[in-house]
Order: structure tokens, then C-alpha cells, then sequence
């Protein structure tokens, strides 16, 4: 955040909106003073003034749901925090998705993001028995490979006009490919974003 946000106009407190950065979805509304701006930033944990308990609260220090940091942005009046987030179970003290009653479920193309932070996972920890752990520890020629055989696959199945073959094909092509794009550091994203510009030529 370039520009500081303005907590005298709310004696101190500042609205901080949640939205779930994968899907969008709009989690909560809580409050942040500076202080818990400052923990949210050094912990990567969601962290709020509660107006009634008069103190720091971390979402999920009781229940270990916690809102787990991607980025934070300020309005254009600096009084009020987008704050984007990846919740780690329900939200809601009720036990519910988000703290209005929706839920909170990837829709089409949101999906492949929610599914490449699960491969990142996969080649941080490297899980024994997982067959994407298997990807990454054969290298980057392995991976390519796969890439290259899938896209095979969906031509073949394209041309003999299997509908269902195709479809499973092309969600194997996906999936090796966004090993791929894991092994190298690149954010799918980064990719939509290349197709955005083109779009806008």
C-alpha cells in the first residue's frame, strides 16, 4: 500500500473486507487498528481489533481457521482495507463458509487457480505416495514429456470426436501443464494475464 490508510476517521479503526482470494467470495467484515494491521502483515494471519473484547483477535486462534495473508488494498478514500485471503475452513463462528450465509465454492475456471496452489503444496512438501510428488522429483524433462503426450492425447481424441474422451484429456493436459508451469515459478495468473493484454490489442 502506497498511500496510509486514514484511521482518524474512524477514532482509530478502519473497515477491513475479506474476500476469499480464489474465489472471490466476500468472507467477513471486521475492524483493524494499526496494530493489527501490522501483525496481519508480520504474521501472514488475519489479525483484527475486536470492538467488544477490546483487544487483538486472529481469526481461527480459537477454532484454527485461520485467514491466511495474500495481500491487503487501500480504497481510494484511505479509510477502508480489501483485505484478500486464504481461509483455511469455515469463516463463520457458525460454522458456515462466510459470515453472510453463502458458501464459498470455486465456479469453472477458478478452479485451475485452487488447483495449482494445491500442486505448489504438493512441490514444497512432496507427500509420499502422490503422484504429483512423483512429477516434480522426476525433473523438468519428465514433466514436459507429460505435457506433450496429453496434448497428443486431446488432438486424437478431437479428431475422432469423443466427446468425453476429450474432455478427460484435455483435464489431463491441464493438470500436467500447470506441473509444468509450478516446476518453472510461473502463476497461472501470469499466463491469464498475457491473454488479457492480447485481448486488449
Amino acid at each position: 500500500m502506497k498511500q496510509q490508510p486514514d484511521f482518524q476517521k474512524g477514532n482509530g479503526l478502519i473497515p477491513a473486507i475479506v474476500q476469499d482470494s480464489a474465489t472471490g467470495s466476500v468472507l467477513m467484515l471486521g475492524y483493524m487498528n494499526q496494530e493489527a494491521l501490522d501483525v496481519t502483515h508480520k504474521t501472514g494471519k488475519v489479525t483484527f481489533f475486536s470492538r467488544s473484547k477490546q483487544r487483538l483477535w486472529t481469526k481461527g486462534e480459537t477454532s484454527g481457521n485461520y485467514l491466511e495473508l495474500d495481500s491487503i488494498q487501500l480504497d481510494c478514500d484511505a479509510d477502508t482495507l480489501l483485505v484478500k485471503a486464504k481461509p483455511l475452513g469455515p469463516t463463520c463462528h457458525l460454522g458456515q463458509d462466510t459470515c453472510f450465509g453463502n458458501d464459498n465454492q470455486t465456479t469453472g475456471i477458478q478452479f485451475l487457480s485452487v488447483l495449482q496452489n494445491i500442486i505448489k503444496d504438493r512441490k514444497q512438501n512432496l507427500p509420499a505416495d502422490s503422484y504429483t510428488t512423483h512429477l516434480f522429483q522426476s525433473g523438468i524433462n519428465k514433466i514436459a514429456q507429460k505435457v506433450g503426450e496429453e496434448a497428443v492425447e486431446v488432438v486424437i481424441e478431437a479428431k475422432e470426436a469423443n466427446t468425453d474422451k476429450l474432455k478427460e484429456e484435455t483435464a489431463d493436459l491441464l493438470f500436467h501443464l500447470l506441473v509444468l508451469l509450478t516446476e518453472r515459478e510461473v502463476d497461472l495468473d501470469a499466463v491469464v494475464a498475457v491473454l488479457e493484454q492480447r485481448h486488449r490489442k
